[in-house]
């Protein structure tokens, strides 16, 4: 497994990344608009880890951007940990022989969420393409949110 980024939700994007940028001396990475889903990801990343950052996007900050405006409650405004994994289907099968629920299985052989004791939602990205869909994962519904 190796840590991938961090993900934020940003109400204001040009004071958001004036802080990050501007003052705290990150550098944007990546940016990413969908239309279709009205937000924005931009991926930032400290100058010590340029080399990875620009060839894989890892370690990253990534600022979400909601186009509509919202009010984000309950820590909302942070997204969750991404890690990347050899099997996505080994490490949740794994996962959940130690008591830990999939709050978002791996349906599509690629991406799946679980939560920390404390609520914090983590991200298990399948390292490469995608593995086909199998079960039970292809089937298995969401449980609780993510």
């Amino acid at each position: 497994m190796e840590y991938l980024h961090t993900m934020v939700r940003v109400t204001d994007l040009e004071e958001s990344l004036e802080f990050y940028c501007d003052k705290l001396g990150l550098y944007e990475v990546s940016r990413t608009d969908h239309e279709k889903g009205r937000f924005s990801l931009i991926y930032l990343a400290a100058p010590g880890d340029a080399d990875s950052a620009n060839d894989e996007k890892r370690p990253c900050l990534e600022l979400t951007y909601n186009w509509d405006p919202e009010t984000y409650t309950g820590g909302r405004n942070f997204g969750h940990l991404a890690y990347g994994v050899d099997n996505i289907y080994e490490t949740c099968q794994r996962l959940m022989d130690m008591g830990v629920t999939i709050n978002r299985p791996p349906r599509d052989g690629y991406m799946a969420f679980v939560r920390s004791p404390d609520n914090i939602s983590i991200e298990l990205l399948q390292k490469g393409d995608p593995l086909e869909p199998q079960e039970p994962w292809a089937s298995m519904e969401n449980t609780g949110s993510w």
